[in-house]
């Protein structure tokens, strides 16, 4: 007898088999009752085989659900951290608005200290040079602004105003090499001259004698010699003192009062009118009574008055006889 099922090639009869044995099993479920009890056995026995089965598929369900949580929180963290950094944008751009309101509350109170009358300004744009120290504020000839005028910030002088047009006014800061201030040492009082060196955190003290009583940390500030900048505005802090041997000169830098790099709020003031006719007048008399300072007009009104008397007993008719 031939085995049903051989190695090599199968002719067809295990497909026919399968087939016919797929519609007994039909016919025989759809005809007897006792066919739903073998399919439930039949069921149970192959539950193993289905469930080892369907692990690859459990598993990669089970993957994609891992990945997929994995990339919602991914999501979520990105969203995360976009409004962490709104939010701190936020708070970056309250502390720079509080600062700038303590900075202005600094100027009203600068402002406030002097009888000069002042503008606040703000800052517009900074010259692109980097070798030119200038910078456009948002004050012009509309607001009274004039060349010449000093401008500071809440610190110390920023520089002085070397143009204007209707709205907005061009300031050369103390830096700018082509920029120079008299000073004076707000210690002893010696004057001298800064000049801008071309770097925005110097300025160079010039002919500074190599005996003169200057230190590393003196405060420097305008001595109103040039009738433009008031007396008593702070200028620059002495950073160096270098004596070179064998030379006149010592050679002195020092460092702006001024925030040139960071100041965004600026007072621009108007000097005071000058009395030019006491410029040369000397203070001490100042200290002297008024008694004193009248008594040389007095005599020689008395002697004019009696220089007049003599001539006119002289002219008097009969009073030489």
């Amino acid at each position: 007898m031939k085995p049903l099922f051989t190695r090599g090639p199968v002719p067809g009869y295990r497909m026919l088999l399968c087939a016919v044995l797929s519609f007994a099993l039909m016919f025989a479920e759809d005809r007897f009752s006792w066919m739903v009890d073998v399919r439930a056995s039949m069921a149970t026995l192959v539950s193993p085989v289905q469930w080892v089965v369907s692990l690859p598929t459990e598993g990669l369900s089970w993957g994609a659900l891992v990945f997929a949580d994995q990339q919602k929180l991914a999501d979520e963290n990105r969203a995360l951290r976009e409004q962490l950094l709104n939010l701190s944008s936020r708070v970056q751009r309250m502390a720079s608005l509080s600062a700038e309101n303590s900075r202005l509350r600094e100027l009203l109170n600068a402002g406030q200290r002097s009888d000069i009358p002042y503008i606040t300004s703000q800052l517009l744009t900074l010259d692109a040079d980097p070798f030119s120290h200038r910078m456009v504020v948002d004050r012009g000839e509309q607001d009274g602004v004039r060349i010449g005028l000093p401008v500071l910030d809440a610190y110390g002088l920023v520089g002085q105003v070397i143009s204007t047009s209707a709205y907005n006014s061009r300031v050369l800061m103390i830096s700018d090499a082509s920029h120079a201030v008299p000073v004076e040492v707000n210690r002893n009082g010696l004057r001298f001259i800064a000049q801008g060196s071309g770097k925005i955190d110097q300025v160079d003290v010039l002919h500074v004698p190599d005996t003169a009583d200057i230190r590393v940390g003196d405060l420097l500030v305008t001595s109103g010699l040039a009738l433009r900048f008031p007396r008593g505005l702070p200028v620059a802090r002495v950073t160096e003192v270098y004596h070179d041997p064998g030379k006149p000169f010592a050679r002195v830098s020092a460092e702006p009062i001024a925030q040139l790099e960071r100041s965004r709020n600026f007072l621009i003031q108007m000097p005071p009118a000058v009395d030019v006719e006491s410029l040369y007048v000397d203070d001490s008399l100042d200290e002297l009574p008024k008694d004193n300072l009248a008594a040389p007009a007095s005599d020689a009104g008395d002697e004019d008055a009696a220089d007049a008397e003599a001539q006119q007993s002289a002219n008097a008719p009969g009073e030489n006889n």
